[in-house]
């Protein structure tokens, strides 16, 4: 077994790596970025990161405005070929468009990559929400209903871990950033098999998520539906809207059975 293990660290090529991780370091909160600052953030030296900025943008994932180096649009291709070769988006799309036009709310599908949900896919209401997500936007998995239904699918250990390694911040006045209470919501989430968030990411905006599992059990995605808080009560939430987002899980996972046959 180590010497397998040791065989594919030679095969690794640290530099693609590298190269992902200052695409990462591209975020929401990072609109743009000197080569200074790409290599502090991700811990390599500056040339190096030079060299990692020249090459993206040879490619046409960055490009440079003057000041800083922003994310161009050739980034999506990389989200793509995961959303176009796991084929659960496009199962589950008509699903979201159901329950965007039974709730007038908007839909959405979510999966977990490295300690942060993903949006794959997303059905927009005609009402507005406060609070701008599209496919591709990550979030800290704590911080949302989507993330805690995904980490109550984890062991006791692994949430232990998952608390102890990752730093807590409020994103407004209600945002649970004690360790015991979020532990205790997450638990909560588990024996209830739904999540609800109300107003802890973005002021006046609601969330309630439910889990897509696989024939084996475990929860490979969730179906959310979000709403402003001052047009959808927490009541309505927990009753009619958790109604519709089971039900569609329900038959999500009928189709994801009958599909592994």
């Amino acid at each position: 077994m180590k010497d397998a293990a040791t065989s594919r660290e030679r095969d690794i090529v640290q530099a693609v790596g590298r190269g992902l991780d200052v695409l990462r370091v591209f975020g929401t909160e990072r609109r743009a970025l000197s080569v200074t600052e790409v290599a502090s953030l991700t811990g390599i030296t500056r040339s190096a990161a030079r060299r990692f900025v020249l090459t993206l943008e040879h490619m046409g994932h960055l490009a440079f405005d003057g000041n800083a180096y922003i994310v161009r649009p050739a980034v999506l291709e990389i989200g793509d070929a995961y959303i176009l070769s796991s084929g659960l988006p496009e199962l589950v799309h008509p699903y979201l468009e159901r329950l965007a036009a039974e709730n007038k709310e908007t839909a959405s599908l979510t999966v977990m990559h490295d300690k942060r949900i993903v949006y794959v896919d997303r059905v927009q209401a005609d009402r507005v929400l406060t609070v701008k997500i599209v496919v591709g936007t990550s979030l800290p998995a704590y911080a949302v209903a989507t993330g805690r239904m995904l980490l109550a699918d984890l062991s006791d250990e692994e949430i232990d871990n998952y608390l102890e390694s990752t730093e807590l911040r409020g994103f407004t006045e209600r945002s649970t950033v004690a360790v015991e209470e979020l532990r205790s919501k997450i638990h909560e989430a588990r024996e209830n098999g739904w999540a609800l968030v109300d107003q802890e990411l973005s002021d006046g905006v609601r969330s309630i998520a439910v889990p897509i599992r696989c024939p084996l059990g475990r929860a490979i995605a969730v179906l959310n539906v979000s709403a402003q808080s001052n047009r959808v009560t927490l009541e309505h939430l927990r009753t009619a809207t958790l109604a519709t987002l089971q039900a569609a899980a329900t038959e999500i996972e009928a189709d994801l059975k009958a599909s592994s046959r």
